[in-house]
């Protein structure tokens, strides 16, 4: 690391400073206590804040939080970070890109983002309508239905790949199926709407795709468990995203999974309250927000802690 020109975007980030020597003294960010009791290690690559207990191990985060795109962009220069065209070896092995699966969307399948619907698309829109889905959910999710064939009666939920082309889609039925969804059989290793993920956001995780679509920037798991072959590990750790865990209340096993996995990547994680709810899915978009600013950070340490408590 520069650690002249480091000293330099930190100026720009955080304000003035205190040179220490082995640390750098700032005015805190997050609590914006008037007193410099953020302390900034650029040797060990961690920061704290004496006031309000904020910290990490990753400097970069503090730029990527409250500093703009260009100063993100000059800290990326000056640092070691590792070329991010090489993070696929961590997961893969020989550091080979998977071929794209392409899936092609039913055949009957009816856009109902589209302005002139077909009758048959009342009954779809009113089943959404009472999820609390909106007319710009609709469109930003591309969703539509299938009112005959193999998916009929089934709202249709696709997935795009960075590339633009559908790789998966979740076909829900509206009509009182005996089995609620009936997914294509192709390969779940993908990450749900890559194409409109933002990974230079936080990212939170969920269940399934109408909890997605209630959490915002989100990606559904699809029901599976995060490996370390998966798609979205890759996606998350090369661009070092926050995250935000919000699985349904019953799924503890699972959770405890994903929270060991993402910590074992230094990930910055969080913990969203879902209890009262049945999934983020029931939730309004109003209630998941309020919870998600009241996520708890989880940590190695503190995460050990809950789990030894969670076996009491």
């Amino acid at each position: 690391m520069n650690k002249t020109e480091a000293k330099k975007i930190l100026n720009e980030t955080l304000g003035s400073y205190i040179d220490k020597g082995s640390e750098l003294l700032f005015a805190c960010p997050s609590c914006n206590h008037h007193k410099r009791k953020f302390s900034v290690n650029l040797d060990k690559n961690v920061f704290k804040c004496w006031i309000c207990d904020y910290y990490g191990r990753n400097l970069r985060r503090i730029i990527r939080r409250f500093g703009s795109y260009t100063q993100l962009q000059k800290w990326d220069s000056i640092t070691d970070r590792s070329d991010l065209s090489k993070f696929a070896e961590l997961f893969m092995g020989d550091g080979s890109e998977q071929s794209e699966e392409k899936l092609e969307l039913p055949e009957e399948f009816v856009s109902l983002a589209n302005k002139d619907l077909p009758l048959s698309a009342n009954r779809p829109l009113r089943y959404l309508q009472e999820r609390g889905v909106t007319r710009e959910d609709i469109l930003k999710w591309k969703i539509g239905f299938c009112y005959d064939g193999e998916y009929g009666g089934r709202i249709i939920i696709p997935s795009y790949s960075t590339t633009g082309y559908p790789n998966y889609f979740i076909a829900r039925s509206y009509v009182g199926h005996g089995m609620k969804y009936k997914n294509p059989q192709v390969s779940k290793n993908i990450v749900f709407n890559d194409l409109f993920t933002n990974w230079n956001d936080d990212l939170t995780i969920v269940e399934g795709v109408f909890d997605a679509i209630v959490a915002g920037n989100a990606v559904p798991i699809l029901g599976s468990t995060l490996r370390n072959d998966s798609e979205l590990l890759r996606n998350i750790v090369k661009n070092d995203t926050p995250c935000y865990i919000a699985l349904d209340p019953d799924a503890f096993k699972k959770e405890r999974k994903l929270i060991d996995m993402l910590l074992r990547y230094d990930v910055e994680l969080y913990k969203i309250d879902v209890a009262g709810y049945e999934d983020v899915g029931s939730m309004s978009k109003e209630e998941f927000q309020k919870r998600k600013s009241n996520a708890a950070f989880i940590d190695r340490d503190n995460y050990l802690l809950m789990d030894m408590l969670s076996a009491i």
